[in-house]
């Protein structure tokens, strides 16, 4: 545009309206400059600015408006020389309009052109800004490290960083926004688009998200001035709340940056009404759509919460524009807002001196905050509690809410939602840590004094009470009032000069009476100025009426009447009764005679208040502490985690509970997740290796005798599982010596202690001794000489853990020895084994229960450390043979024989004592034992210890020779790819495994060895019951017997069906539960053998007795998890076992399908014969019982793959089906499958399967159950249909039924399906809730079922006439299973590719007496 002509610059909407004329008088940019005339243009600028100064714009502004235009394709020096170039311009601008704005005199011309120039510089110089900073973003978004590019850029000379350049920007920006530029506009206001211009730039910056590194504070900052210098000066509030809210809504980042600013600009700027404005904005936002819009409800909730915690008071100002949003469905938005309502409490309404409106809001958050403890959704009740842990961890908590809050924390304790329960667990252990009652709290010790005190308090109400019975009477309180009463009346009757009264209206009442009530309550109220004018009125009004009546000779002293009357109405007993008392109120609650209540008992009212509170608390943390123990086992990492910790801090204030919940946490040492081991571990370090004391010893003694108290009681689980724990303290250094140091001397009886004190200081020396051998090893003769004397029979616990003890030197020493070293042997003349022989003989004939778990401790003792340790054993067994042998030949008396005691063993006229006999089998059955493991274990090492020894020194010597000798090389060779391949190795390992194996078999129990000796005696006790029908004989020998057959697999096999016979009917429970653990160890070493037994051990899991079917099931878990057991429907037995009165058996069945569940399809697989066994009215279940299991089951099927293919499966079935009860089963199992669009599809395909049983209203009910719950989950018009059409056809069959050609199909299609087959063996009833229970002797003595030994297993050689010859096997098959059990699967025998072969050695543990 021509220069001549007046014009003006207009900001434009977009730079494309500069392009564009909008009026005469308007700035239109005359061309766009091509890009190569830009460095020219731009240094005529550069010239004319030295000249013009700021005013050189007017001239020059399309070149800038050019450079803009190509931005993009312009060299970066010519951006960079651009842009220091309007720093100038403007910077000198800013500096020039300071002057020229005071200048009054300034023309309109001159005006004009400065308020034109500032447009045009400030729209260049922002724009500019934007420019840059999109270039800066872009790179960011590339992938480019924005201090790589800085570096290139400072490489090449120019120093240029756009980031440090930013921040003088900004203030160049507040520094000209401070100026009084309302002058360039003719003193009104500055135009909105200018001050967007300007603010504009700043609010693009923040959009950055590296904006709110710390990095940038300097430059986050300079932005908040310029806006606050815009909010102050300008008027741009409006326009400065809907960018925040808008920008809230679109960038997560902004947030913390936002709060910040409004902060600031509340505090020093002083804009406290911008707070209002924005939370206005916020609280205006609609519900419905912010629950659409998650991301912006993320940073209003973030701004706010922000906002709360540092302006606090201002917020709550403003608070009401926001309680909407608690009704909303946006759960953050309910987050945000209870967030500030906890900032507030805790900076604002904390204290006891609030006044009564900080109070009141006070108490109305807190209920908000206790209403949403319960919140629909889990992340608000999750946030509650962090909300009201922080409270309490700052005392902001008022004690008469304590109970509520702990009351709510513990409800929420049984939360489906994991994030809060373990949340809550924080809060209760705050709760504890922060709780204003005690430092124990214990119930039991806080009942006593409880009661104690409510006693104390009651006598001081009774004393008080009848001190105050004997009442002052009123001629008495009326002497006391009637002298100020005078001198009220003179006052009023004889007003002083000068004085004026004012009178108030004091109104009789419509009766005499009432009138009289009212003046003798002001007079109680001491108000006697109106109680003297009401009498007056009263004379003058009821004159003559009682009791206002005066005597004639009064009726001139008008205050001698008052007087009177006054002295008759509150003196006059029969007035008194004729006037009602006041409510709630007494002459004795007159200020002035009442008495206050004595200090004496305020203080006890106090300390009754206080003691109460602290035993409600004390009961709430109890109750928590069974449901927190629970938690332990939980899958979530994080609430096992807190379950710890909480435990951990119940401990220390002394809640006899805790104890338990430390001892359950023991096993989590066993975790396979690293964080739970490792809490565990910090939570023992905590509990016991920080004792109180003040001196080392102190401190070594605590820490002894809080192990102690643990051990006390414990089962062997919690002592190996303590054993672990201290074994890694141990390892770690963490036990100081003075601990060990004082074990020993609790060991040695230098330090005073009990025998229970003594002997966990064995017990935890060998604990230590596991971690550090030499803890044991060190003081070895002590252990022995002092340990193992003549008084080992007054101790056998002492002594049996002192032989664990030793032992660690054999368990701890095998992993650190090489394979060119032999393990830790004493000899056989070594005085531990002289003692252990000497102990163990002398005990041996004297009646003690404790004998045999010693005797089994020693002799495992000696094959573990002893050289030769047969020989001691075998002299051991005969020794005690020699005196079983001598006591036999006592004469006994032939007049006993008819009334043999029980306790003793007859033969002819000499009589064993039982317990002889018993610990005779014992000590046989455990050596025998022994020796195997001795066999298979060490001499089985030892043996390759000096073969591989053997074969080094061979391949040294064969190394030697190959250097001087070419012509072996290809000998060698073939030597070494041998050796690559294992060949060597393996087959000296099958050598050596077979010798261990003849021994076994041909030496051990051959009749030349000592232990063939006791083969006739353990079988003839075990076959005659009857006889020797004592429970412990009874139980040794079974036992002993179990482990003679652990030797030879020949004996084993000649044996079975008498261990399986005791198994199956001995009327001992403990018989039967030792045999059960015995079985499933000759399961694992001869599986061939035990296989055809395998249903008998099933059966045990019904067994009567709770205990038999327990250990059953651990039993069976074993060896199906391990793949020991073939699994095929007997399974349905563990199933059953889901339903069994006892927990801890439903317990082990849910925690074995939930391992079975991650061995691949293997419940899937096993589904279908499981229903069918259970479901069978036969031998199945009640109908109640198998709906509980099926729940359980079914929740394993998680795949759709697997759904479909069971929906098919299940419908099937119904073909099958025989009764009613199986057809209801079957789709009660359909209504537990998540059933799909594809599941469905089956269901149709396979209608005409249960089409006639939809008659039943129940089988009706499942199918419409099934498929409402598939409508509710699909979307698909489609699905829908194909659900209506469903329903339409099961509608149809249940009201009409079949057609008749179908009707008289279907029993021809029942006869078709049942198949001929033998008849099975009778089951007993399954033992449980629903299931019916016969006596054990009928269970056992049924004559139509005899015991029959399965067939052994075909050799080799007669395999091929066996298969040619088959032999007729009885066929047990069910109707539900025809069409998926193949034939082969009927037999009772394994295939050679099915059948494990291994023989595993059993461990020291795995025969271990049942309890």
């Amino acid at each position: 545009m021509p220069p001549s002509l007046p014009w003006e610059f207009h900001l434009p909407l977009s730079a494309g309206d500069l392009l564009r004329s909008g009026g005469p008088t308007q700035y239109v940019v005359q061309e766009v400059l091509p890009l190569a005339q830009l460095a020219g243009q731009l240094a005529d600028f550069r010239v004319a600015f030295r000249v013009q100064g700021p005013l050189a714009i007017l001239q020059h502004f399309d070149t800038l408006y050019s450079l803009l235009h190509h931005f993009r394709s312009v060299d970066a020096a010519i951006k960079e020389d651009a842009l220091e170039l309007m720093v100038k311009v403007v910077s000198r601008h800013s500096s020039d309009l300071s002057s020229i704005l005071d200048n009054r005199d300034l023309s309109p011309s001159d005006r004009t052109a400065h308020l034109n120039a500032l447009k045009m510089n400030c729209y260049v110089l922002t724009h500019l800004v934007e420019a840059f900073e999109t270039d800066s973003c872009k790179s960011g978004l590339a992938g480019l490290d924005p201090s790589a590019k800085s570096k290139k850029n400072r490489a090449r000379g120019s120093g240029f960083c756009w980031e440090e350049e930013r921040q003088p920007l900004i203030r160049l920006m507040t520094q000209l926004l401070q100026l009084d530029l309302r002058r360039l506009w003719s003193g009104l206001v500055v135009e909105e688009e200018f001050i967007s211009l300007v603010t504009g730039s700043c609010y693009r910056i923040l959009e950055k998200p590296s904006i709110s590194h710390q990095k940038h504070r300097a430059t986050r900052e300079a932005i908040m001035h310029v806006i606050a210098v815009a909010l102050t000066h300008y008027d741009h509030m409006l326009s400065a709340t809907l960018k925040i809210t808008q920008m809230l809504q679109h960038f997560e980042h902004v947030a913390s940056v936002f709060a910040t600013a409004v902060s600031l600009w509340a505090t020093e700027y002083g804009m406290k009404s911008m707070v209002g404005e924005l939370l206005r904005e916020i609280g205006q936002k609609c519900p419905q759509d912010l629950t659409r819009d998650a991301s912006g409800v993320k940073g209003y909730a973030a701004f706010l919460t922000e906002l709360a915690e540092q302006i606090p008071a201002i917020v709550m100002s403003n608070m009401s524009v926001l309680l909407h949003h608690l009704d909303g469905e946006s759960y953050m938005m309910r987050n945000a807002i209870l967030t500030t309502m906890a900032e507030m409490l805790l900076q604002l309404l904390n204290g006891d001196q609030l006044e009564e409106a900080a109070r009141s809001t006070r108490d109305q958050f807190l209920d908000t905050l206790q209403a949403h403890v319960c919140d629909i959704h889990g992340s608000v009740r999750s946030r509650v509690l962090q909300l009201f842990t922080r409270i309490v961890e700052q005392k902001a908590l008022p004690l008469t809410r304590f109970q509520a809050v702990v009351s709510l924390a513990v409800s929420r304790l049984q939360d489906k939602s994991v994030t809060v329960v373990k949340n809550a667990i924080q809060l209760l252990a705050v709760f504890l840590l922060n709780n204003p009652f005690s430092c124990k709290l214990s119930c039991t010790d806080l009942a006593e004094p409880l009661k104690k005190e409510l006693q104390k308090l009651q006598e001081m109400r009774d004393k008080r009470r009848a001190t105050t019975a004997v009442l002052i009477t009123p001629e008495e309180e009326w002497e006391a009032m009637e002298p100020e009463i005078r001198a009220t009346m003179h006052q009023l009757l004889h007003p002083s000069h000068g004085e004026e009264e004012e009178e108030e209206a004091v109104e009789v009442e419509e009766t005499a009476l009432s009138t009289a009530e009212r003046i003798i309550q002001l007079l109680r109220k001491l108000n006697y100025k109106d109680a003297i004018r009401l009498t007056q009125k009263a004379a003058c009004c009821f004159q003559g009426k009682e009791p206002f009546t005066t005597s004639s000779a009064l009726e001139d002293d008008q205050e001698t009447i008052i007087l009177g009357i006054l002295r008759t109405l509150y003196t006059d007993s029969n007035l008194e009764n004729n006037i009602q008392p006041p409510l709630h109120s007494s002459r004795n609650e007159d200020p002035v005679i009442e008495e206050q209540p004595p200090p004496e008992l305020v203080k006890q009212e106090m300390l009754v208040q206080y003691l109460q509170d602290a035993y409600s608390f004390s009961v709430k943390i109890t109750e928590a502490l069974s449901m927190v123990s629970r938690m332990m086992y939980e899958s979530s990492v994080s609430v096992v985690q807190e379950a710890i910790e909480f435990f951990v801090t119940v401990s220390q204030f002394g809640v006899p509970q805790a104890l338990s919940g430390v001892r359950r946490m023991l096993p989590l040492i066993w975790s396979k997740e690293p964080g739970i081991r490792e809490t565990v571990l910090s939570a023992y370090r905590k509990l016991y290796l920080s004792p109180s004391g003040d001196s080392e010893r102190a401190r070594a003694q605590n820490l002894v005798r809080s192990l102690s108290l643990l051990m006390v009681d414990a089962s062997l689980e919690t002592i190996q599982c303590l054993e672990e724990i201290i074994s890694e303290f141990v390892q770690k250094d963490e036990i100081k010596p003075s601990v060990v140091q004082l074990l020993w001397e609790q060991f040695t009886e230098k330090s005073q202690c009990s025998s229970l004190e003594r002997r966990a200081a064995v017990m935890m020396l060998g604990m230590m001794a596991r971690g550090k051998p030499e803890t044991v090893g060190s003081n070895l003769d002590v252990l022995v000489m002092t340990g193992l004397d003549e008084k080992v029979i007054e101790d056998y616990h002492l002594a049996q853990e002192i032989c664990h003890a030793i032992s660690r030197l054999a368990n701890s020493n095998k992993p650190a020895m090489g394979k060119n070293h032999s393990s830790f042997r004493l000899p056989q003349t070594h005085l531990l084994f002289g003692r252990l022989s000497e102990a163990v003989t002398t005990g041996f004939a004297q009646p003690s229960a404790l004998w045999i778990p010693f005797m089994e401790s020693a002799v495992t003792l000696i094959y573990q450390l002893a050289e030769g340790p047969e020989e001691i054993c075998a002299q051991i067994l005969q020794c005690c043979s020699q005196q079983a042998l001598e006591r036999l030949q006592e004469p006994h008396g032939v007049e006993a024989e008819p009334g043999t005691s029980p306790s003793s063993v007859t033969r002819g006229a000499y009589a064993l004592p039982t317990f002889l006999l018993t610990h005779l089998l014992s000590l046989a059955g455990n050596v025998a034992l022994q020796q195997v493991v001795h066999l298979e274990r060490a001499v089985s090492t030892e043996l390759r210890r000096r073969r591989v020894l053997g074969e080094e020194q061979e391949a040294k010597k064969q190394v030697a020779k190959s250097s001087t000798e070419q012509s072996a090389k290809s000998t060698g060779n073939e030597t070494t790819m041998e050796e690559d391949l294992g060949l060597v190795g393996a087959s000296a390992d099958d050598t050596e495994a077979e010798l261990i194996r003849n021994i076994c078999e041909t030496e051990l129990l051959d009749g030349k060895q000592l232990l063939s000796a006791f083969i006739p005696l353990v079988l003839k006790i075990c076959n005659n019951p009857g006889l020797y029908n004592d429970p412990a004989l009874s139980a040794a020998a079974a036992l002993a017997l179990s482990k003679l057959c652990m030797v030879s697999a020949e004996f084993c096999d000649s044996h079975l069906r008498l261990l399986f016979t005791m198994l199956e009917k001995s009327t001992l429970p403990g018989v039967r539960s030792n045999l059960m653990i015995a079985a499933g160890d000759l399961a694992i070493r001869f599986p061939n053998l035990v296989e055809p037994w395998t249903p008998h051990l099933y059966a045990r899991l019904r067994d009567p007795c709770q205990s038999v079917r327990q250990t059953a099931g651990l039993v069976m878990t074993h060896l199906i998890l391990k793949d020991m057991v073939k699994v095929k429907g007997q399974v349905s037995e563990m199933a059953a076992l889901l339903i069994d009165p006892d927990k801890e058996i439903v317990g082990l069945a849910r925690n074995f399908f939930s391992e079975l569940s991650n061995k691949g399809n293997a419940i899937y697989n096993l589904l279908p014969d499981i229903i069918s066994r259970l479901s069978d009215p036969d031998c199945g279940v009640e109908e109640e019982s198998f709906r509980t299991i099926m729940r359980q089951l079914f929740s394993y099927i998680t795949k759709d793959k697997q759904t479909e293919s069971l929906v098919e499966k299940l419908c099937q079935r119904f073909r099958t089906a025989r009764t009613e009860r199986q057809y209801r089963d079957l789709s009660h199992c359909l209504t537990l499958l998540p059933v799909s669009e594809r599941g469905l599809r089956k269901m149709q395909d396979n209608f005409d399967c249960f089409a006639d049983k939809l008659q039943d209203l129940a089988v009706y009910n499942c199918f419409l159950a099934t498929l409402s719950r598939l409508r509710r989950s699909v979307t698909k018009p489609e699905t829908k249909a194909l659900i209506e059409e469903m329903e339409q056809k099961l509608h149809a069959c249940h009201n009409c039924g079949m057609d008749s050609t179908e009707v008289l199909r279907e029993p021809q299609c029942q006869e078709a399906s049942k198949t001929p087959m033998l008849e099975p063996g009778k089951k007993r009833q399954v033992a449980g809730s629903c299931r019916h229970r016969r006596p054990l002797g009928i269970a056992n003595k049924d004559a139509d079922s005899p015991f029959i030994t399965p067939e052994p297993r075909v050799s080799r050689r007669c395999r091929s006439a066996a298969k040619r010859i088959p032999p007729q096997k009885p066929a047990v098959t069910f109707s539900s299973d025809e069409e998926n059990s193949p034939e082969d699967d009927l037999w009772a025998e394994l295939t050679e590719d099915e059948t494990p072969s291994k023989m595993t050695p059993i461990s020291r543990s795995s025969a271990r007496r049942a309890v």
